[in-house]
């Protein structure tokens, strides 16, 4: 089940339900030679709803989907909850692992260091072709933190970048991270947003590999989206923004 954006300046995205059985300064994994161009008129873009998803069932059907994907497949955005997990990017290391918490620890493929997802977390991966878009990473990275930064302007909430720490941030805490992996021209992984959740794991890592980074939510933050809200309104932005760079 899907709907497709179109136009998602004047027509908000339908997030419909579905289950799931590099550059400097920027979380990637890559494989097969970066984004070629290709001229290839786009599809559209499917938001799908995994509701709440394991962590490692939605990772392998991110690799089958990609492992499949030919040249007419559209792209897709994939919201999701995670119940409590660690993931440790490809390039990850133990060390950024300061406590154990109980909870399990899976090194993913996507780039990026060590970061904790679980319930009121939103998370939106991206599955896009980056060759039909003629995206650059770099350019997707720039269009996932805008679409955060718009999401929480649109509540009054200044966000920001840091130079050479992807992701966003409110002050000095980060609000939203983000892993990418591209293979060949397909990306996978995405973006993850703290909305109403218990930050207390992240006290226990090193956040993205950074000692002593400070976290925050968007309910800290006065924002009153609930996760399913907030995953809705993230894949609006980021439509629009994708759709900005294609023209």
């Amino acid at each position: 089940m899907s709907d497709e954006v179109r136009r998602p300046q004047s027509a908000p995205v339908a997030v419909v339900a579905a289950r799931a059985e590099g550059a400097e300064g920027v979380d990637l994994a890559e494989e097969g030679g970066g984004a070629p161009l290709r001229a290839v008129a786009p599809l559209p873009l499917r938001v799908r709803n995994l509701g709440q998803s394991d962590y490692q069932k939605t990772w392998r059907a991110m690799i089958d989907f990609t492992a499949a994907r030919t040249d007419e497949t559209a792209d897709e955005l994939w919201c999701c909850e995670h119940p409590p997990v660690l993931t440790l990017g490809q390039a990850g290391r133990a060390e950024h692992l300061l406590a154990d918490l109980g909870l399990p620890l899976v090194k993913t493929d996507r780039g990026g260091q060590i970061t904790y997802h679980g319930p009121g977390q939103v998370v939106v991966y991206v599955l896009l072709d980056l060759g039909r878009r003629k995206l650059k990473v770099r350019e997707l990275v720039t269009a996932i933190e805008q679409a955060v930064i718009d999401l929480l302007a649109a509540h009054g909430v200044l966000a920001e970048r840091h130079a050479g720490a992807p992701g966003v941030y409110v002050g000095p805490a980060k609000v939203a991270a983000l892993g990418l992996r591209l293979r060949r021209s397909y990306s996978y992984h995405g973006v993850s947003l703290n909305v109403d959740m218990d930050l207390s794991p992240f006290a226990a890592i090193n956040p993205c590999g950074y000692p002593g980074l400070p976290v925050t939510q968007t309910r800290d933050l006065g924002i009153s989206l609930t996760p399913s809200q907030a995953a809705t309104a993230l894949a609006e932005h980021l439509a629009v923004q994708l759709e900005r760079r294609q023209r």
